[in-house]
């Protein structure tokens, strides 16, 4: 069993979902970001998502394209995100870690040397954003070959009879974009969430997280009361770049304010299923 579906099975037997938080390597900075990284899981993150910095991030809104060209100009790249990673499981073997990006950096990587190297370093699954089902064999054997989970994006435009499709060989978990549009923009409604989530259970048996427009405390328990996790970028992301200087660089208590902000949603995760 994989980290993720252990992590899982750790949570549902304990009734409560899962806080998934994000953070973008080498933003602003290659420590900074490591530092961010290595306090997420004591302060509630039960897995971690980490961006592959890319320069056309075509899901992403302006926050997390302004992460992903703060870390490119700081030198970040994909060989760096990886190292990252490495650095991470040197304190912590526990936690999962889900690497979500873009097809292009891992093509010029090379799939497989991509795939081996991020299982060595302690990466459990993908997040390809670009890739469809229908291409999915660039990658999806040199993943399976190498433990990695495959994750697959679902939106409230995909409709029942494109589902099962969408989600054939997915792993991990399933990842339910819950807006139509970019990252960041605004938040899904209840009744989307009512709706959509069921239509995924009738096709998949695997979790369900729902990112693209979780930002609050608030919206996070209800994430989890409907779906399995949430996953939250843009609004950590906000935190860190508010406060970094006038020359980009992240001012002192920059770190801790981020993780309070993690704290704080694990709090309204943690919540969520309490009995009244």
């Amino acid at each position: 069993m994989s980290r993720i579906a252990e992590r899982f099975a750790a949570l549902k037997g304990e009734g409560r979902g899962a806080l998934i938080p994000f953070v973008e390597a080498g933003d602003p900075d290659a420590a900074t970001s490591l530092a961010i990284l290595r306090g997420m899981p004591a302060a509630g993150a039960d897995l971690i998502e980490i961006g592959m910095p890319f320069t056309d991030p075509m899901a992403d809104g302006p926050i997390i394209q302004a992460a992903g060209q703060r870390a490119l100009a700081a030198g970040a790249s994909l060989a760096k995100t990886l190292a990252m990673v490495r650095a991470f499981r040197l304190d912590d073997a526990a936690t999962p870690i889900i690497l979500m990006g873009y097809l292009n950096p891992i093509l010029s990587y090379g799939v497989d040397r991509f795939c081996t190297d991020a299982a060595a370093d302690g990466v459990d699954g993908l997040i390809v954003v670009d890739l469809p089902t229908e291409e999915a064999d660039l990658l999806a054997p040199a993943a399976a070959a190498n433990g990695l989970d495959i994750i697959r994006l679902v939106a409230p435009t995909t409709d029942d009879a494109r589902m099962p499709i969408v989600l054939n060989g997915s792993s991990g978990f399933v990842y339910y974009v819950a807006i139509t549009g970019i990252t960041g923009t605004r938040s899904a409604t209840s009744a989307d969430l009512a709706d959509n989530v069921p239509r995924i259970r009738r096709v998949s048996d695997l979790p369900i997280a729902i990112g693209f427009g979780v930002r609050t405390p608030a919206q996070a328990a209800e994430a989890v009361r409907v779906a399995d996790a949430a996953v939250v970028a843009s609004a950590l992301i906000d935190t860190l770049a508010k406060n970094l200087d006038e020359l980009g660089r992240a001012r002192p208590g920059t770190v801790e304010l981020v993780l309070d902000q993690v704290r704080g949603l694990a709090e309204g995760v943690r919540a969520a299923r309490v009995p009244a």
